[in-house]
């Protein structure tokens, strides 16, 4: 599988000749995973190309993009769009199901936890632009979630330096903690948003 490794440097060196903007349009495309980018972020930021601030502004930037054409294909293609091309974009049928049942049970405050959540932090865009939920809220609760997970893998990659593609390793102690609390803030919104039903059937 040499090839796979060769294409990502390739498109890791595009990244670092763009700067900015090349950890923007990863994030926005993400071909390769954003926790790669964001670690390879982090690493140009040790090595003085690019700032701190920079690369957690424009990595947050463009993972809001790269939700937003999910938001938009679903608003306006549905989820035809998603069963006849997703597996190009490995969107399966099976995880529109799961997203689209979270959305229709927990709201849009799904979006915001959601994002914590593996596979799931992309696809749960695409029920919300089916259901047509309002753009800004989606753009505030997806932004919000975007900005600790490129703070973490920002800095690991700062802090790892050379030794910064061990990235997934150094990461699973926070990765998890990150999950646990996305999954313990769902079920207080989960619980406010029973109570306050119950209030109004009072």
């Amino acid at each position: 599988m040499s090839w796979i490794h060769d294409l990502i440097n390739n498109l890791l060196q595009w990244v670092e000749s763009l700067g900015y903007f090349g950890i923007f349009i990863g994030l926005a495309i993400e071909v390769i995973p954003s926790e790669i980018v964001l670690g390879f972020g982090g690493y140009l930021v040790h090595q003085g190309e690019i700032t701190f601030l920079g690369a957690v502004v424009f990595g947050t930037l463009g993972a809001v993009a790269q939700q937003w054409i999910l938001y938009a294909i679903g608003r306006y293609g549905g989820r035809p769009f998603f069963e006849k091309y997703g597996k190009y974009i490995k969107i399966k049928p099976k995880h529109l199901d799961i997203a689209d049942r979270w959305f229709k049970q927990y709201g849009a405050g799904i979006v915001f936890t959601a994002r914590f959540v593996p596979v799931m932090r992309q696809v749960i865009s695409i029920p919300a632009g089916i259901a047509k939920m309002p753009f800004g809220l989606f753009t505030l609760l997806t932004a919000l979630a975007s900005i600790p997970w490129s703070i973490l893998f920002v800095y690991l990659g700062w802090k790892l330096g050379d030794q910064w593609e061990t990235i997934d390793e150094k990461a699973a102690p926070y990765v998890q903690p990150a999950i646990l609390a996305a999954l313990a803030i769902l079920i207080i919104y989960v619980v406010i948003k029973v109570l306050r039903k119950r209030g109004k059937t009072v």
